[in-house]
């Protein structure tokens, strides 16, 4: 049976991590089923990616059991496996396309730097987050502490990270973190996803690197970087098509 697999729904591509005897642990399965959904957003027919799961739990994180495997390899075999983890997270930062985690039950250790690896989270009820690598006498990866950073205080991020303490869908909500608490996390996330389906596929992946990029730039760097970005795309087709519906005050309607 396979640990993931790929759905498409319209525009939409589903990454559903269906490792659920594990609670949706980590598997190769899982990091080439992210690649591959990636790599098919570069066709311009796709217009979002959702991350889900299968079993009421998003992603336990690593298996501990062949986390513990790990002691017989060399280092360098060591950071080649942590760098397969990392290359997943800059494949989703880097998707041309938003990348919604719906996020059922919760995430733990690097399910959870997958799940704020997204572009935007939708949680269901009471789920909960957790930064669960010092339980097991570890250390965050998959790019956790960074965003981490970019999201809370470090007095909150501190707490999670050297105790470990679970926060809820609706604590992250209230933060800004999580986007929507819901019932239905994927039914939620996929009216995201159909939203952005009828935007500027174009100027939305634009925006997406904009934002991330903000996050690390000079004020003076980014400033550059919209410049270049908007003067590329006020002749764009998108832009055309954008203006002259809002002064017609009619709605666009993007190829």
């Amino acid at each position: 049976m396979s640990l993931a697999r790929i759905e498409q729904n319209g525009s939409t591509l589903i990454i559903v991590n269906s490792n659920a005897a594990r609670r949706g642990a980590l598997s190769p399965e899982l990091y080439a089923t992210v690649l591959e959904a990636c790599e098919r957003a570069k066709d311009p027919s796709v217009r979002a990616i959702i991350f889900a799961s299968e079993g009421g739990f998003f992603c336990s994180g690593g298996d501990l059991n062949t986390m513990r495997a790990r002691s017989d390899l060399s280092l360098e075999e060591r950071r080649e496996k942590v760098q397969d983890l990392h290359d997943v997270v800059s494949a989703i930062r880097n998707a041309p396309v938003p990348v919604i985690a719906a996020v059922e039950g919760g995430a733990a250790g690097a399910g959870l730097s997958l799940a704020v690896a997204c572009d935007m989270i939708v949680a269901s009820k009471g789920a909960k987050f957790t930064a669960s690598y010092v339980k097991a006498g570890v250390v965050p990866d998959g790019g956790l502490t960074s965003s981490l950073a970019r999201m809370l205080p470090r007095q909150m991020v501190t707490e999670m990270c050297l105790l470990a303490r679970s926060v809820t869908a609706e604590r992250l909500a209230e933060l800004g973190v999580v986007n929507l608490v819901t019932d239905d996390a994927l039914g939620e996330a996929q009216a995201l996803a159909d939203a952005f389906a009828k935007g500027p596929r174009k100027a939305q992946g634009i925006i997406k690197g904009l934002v991330s990029s903000g996050y690390e730039s000079s004020e003076q760097d980014q400033l550059e970087a919209e410049r270049e970005a908007m003067i590329r795309a006020v002749v764009d087709t998108e832009a055309q098509i954008g203006i002259a519906a809002f002064l017609d005050k009619k709605t666009p309607k993007y190829p």
